[in-house]
């Protein structure tokens, strides 16, 4: 098991460098606009709408969380 990394405990020259390293990753990431992007996850949404068991239901007979009995206290 490897010890924990606290950022905090390194010195000014590693932060920095962890920073600079992790800046040159992100600036390679491809980027899209967010109206593109959310114009997408809504359709992708839409289209599978009609497969959702949180839309559509579950039916009783196949509810794996269905109570099995009811218990009266009298």
């Amino acid at each position: 098991k490897m010890p924990a990394l606290h950022i905090e405990d390194l010195p000014e020259k590693e932060k920095l460098k962890m920073e600079v390293e992790q800046l040159r990753k992100e600036v390679k990431l491809q980027r899209q606009q967010v109206f593109k992007c959310s114009e997408e996850i809504k359709n992708y949404i839409e289209e599978r709408s009609g497969e959702d068991p949180l839309v559509k239901g579950i039916p009783e007979d196949k509810n794996p969380f269905k109570e099995k009995g009811s218990c009266v206290v009298s």
